[in-house]
């Protein structure tokens, strides 16, 4: 893998800024908007060396700090959604940022309730960019607040807790990558569900305009 996906090399890379680097890793992973980083696998990997003698940092402090720069990046990420989301997403004709986006997001989270923002920690890159879209489709910030710190809690230290206790399991330690493959995709059934529903609805409504349509008539000569 490229340097800054290897969680290891990624941390080794701070040098005696281990801790430091660590929690802007965090940080910028929940919040400015750059997806294409280890966040999973980082916080195993660091919750497996506060296991081993002579750690980079104890893992109580590794408990408080970590979901604190989880939680404020996705405040970061809300703010920019709710200050600059209208001009993002200003246009239904614009290719990536459609408008329409912002307002099936805003019903998803009407209908979903938030507890979207708890689970979006645990599907990489969706974590980078719910907080963007809550913001964006004006999400309550006092709904917003709560269920960031809860997800920041349960992301932030649980992945962590979960490397201190099971990385010395040689078969969890071993197949590290699968398992947090597995648990995208356990995360995303939510997602993809949705989306199926979507495209059923999206035909039937096309079917029943087709339907309604009158059939053209022939001319008479």
């Amino acid at each position: 893998m490229p340097g800054f996906l290897d969680p290891v090399n990624l941390l080794n890379s701070f040098g005696n800024w281990v801790l430091g680097g660590l929690l802007l890793v965090v940080f910028i992973e929940s919040g400015l908007l750059f997806p294409l980083l280890p966040g999973d696998s980082l916080l195993f990997t660091a919750g497996l060396l506060s296991s081993q003698e002579d750690p980079f940092a104890p893992i109580w402090l590794l408990l408080i700090l970590t979901p604190i720069a989880a939680i404020v990046g996705d405040q970061v990420g809300y703010m920019i959604g709710k200050r600059g989301g209208a001009a993002l997403f200003k246009s239904n004709d614009a290719r990536f940022f459609k408008k329409k986006y912002i307002d099936d997001a805003h019903a998803f989270f009407e209908k979903y309730g938030p507890l979207t923002i708890i689970l979006a920690r645990f599907v990489p890159i969706v974590r980078t960019f719910a907080p963007l879209v809550a913001g964006a489709s004006r999400m309550r910030y006092p709904v917003f607040l709560l269920f960031n710190v809860i997800g920041g809690i349960a992301w932030g230290a649980g992945v962590t807790l979960l490397g201190y206790f099971l990385g010395n399991v040689a078969f969890i330690r071993d197949n590290i990558d699968l398992i947090f493959i597995l648990i995208v995709l356990v995360s995303v059934v939510p997602i993809a569900l949705e989306a199926g529903k979507r495209l059923l609805r999206a035909r039937r409504e096309g079917a029943a305009r087709d339907a309604e349509q009158p059939a053209p008539t022939e001319s008479t000569p």
